[in-house]
Order: C-alpha cells, then sequence, then structure tokens
C-alpha cells in the first residue's frame, strides 16, 4: 500500500504538476487511497523531495539533485552571472561566453544545473565556455537568455 501510494506521489511530481500537499492528497484520494497530511508530509520526506521554482516561475515540488528536468533549478545561474558573465557572442550553433578569468568552469556547471531548454551542453576553459544548442534551437535566442541572466535585476 505504501510502495503503491509512494510510487503514485513520484510518478505526480515528475510530471511537475504538484505544488501542495493538499493537491497530492486529493490525488490519491482519487486513485483511492484516504491519507492524512501528515501520511503526505511524511511519504514526501522519505522520498526526498524538495520545492523548487520552475523555468515558467512556478513553486511545485521536485526530486532530489536534479534528476528530472522540471527539477532543474537556474539558482547558481542567477547568483553567478550578473558577477562573471561579461559578454556572449554566436557563431552557427554555437554561443561563445566570455567571464571574468578563472570564472568559466563554474558558470559552465550553473548552465548545465539550470537544463535552460535547447542548450545541448557546454565546455568550458578559464575565462571561455563553449554553448552547444541542440538541434533547430536559434543560438541568438540562447545567447539572449543567457544575457537576460546577466542582468543584475531580473
Amino acid at each position: 500500500m505504501k510502495r503503491k501510494r509512494q510510487a503514485i506521489i513520484t510518478e505526480k511530481v515528475r510530471e511537475g504538476s504538484i505544488k501542495s500537499q493538499r493537491e497530492l492528497m486529493e490525488i490519491l484520494a482519487s486513485e483511492g487511497f484516504k491519507v492524512s497530511q501528515t501520511t503526505v508530509s511524511r511519504d514526501m520526506k522519505e522520498l526526498g523531495l524538495v520545492k523548487v521554482r520552475k523555468k515558467n516561475g512556478i513553486i511545485a515540488y521536485a526530486e532530489p539533485g536534479g534528476i528530472t528536468d522540471s527539477a532543474k533549478s537556474d539558482r547558481a545561474l542567477e547568483r553567478l552571472a550578473p558577477q562573471v558573465l561579461l559578454d556572449a557572442e554566436t557563431a552557427y550553433n554555437l554561443v561563445v561566453v566570455k567571464t571574468s578569468p578563472g570564472n568559466a568552469q563554474g558558470l559552465a556547471w550553473a548552465i548545465d544545473s539550470a537544463g535552460i531548454e535547447g542548450i545541448a551542453g557546454t565546455v568550458a576553459g578559464d575565462d571561455t565556455i563553449i554553448v552547444v544548442c541542440s538541434e533547430g534551437v536559434n543560438s541568438k535566442e540562447i545567447k539572449n537568455v543567457l544575457l537576460r541572466y546577466a542582468e543584475p535585476e531580473r
């Protein structure tokens, strides 16, 4: 019973649709589970679920460690980009990002962790990052997204 309930919780969280414990209680009730808020809270704690701000700004529950795309967080990018991202330039399906010396690897990690749709991955040196755009994605749009993160007041 508990495993099935927790499997449903995990499934709904992976869909990125759970914003509150009450909402989860209603979903579980519709699946035939009569649960209290305490039970739901305990299940969520055992599953290690956390609240994150998604790309669209909505706060929802997610699995720990960015296991799903919906759980990815751009907090590190929000914090680092205004401090270290100096400029960006497009070249075909690439965006070349310039940082202050010694900061490219940290910023590349933050870009990867943010899970920005359209970014296949990054390669970082000391003060330069190559951002590889996914097939069919306009690199100018990705450049603009990254530069918006560099604005001090987003």
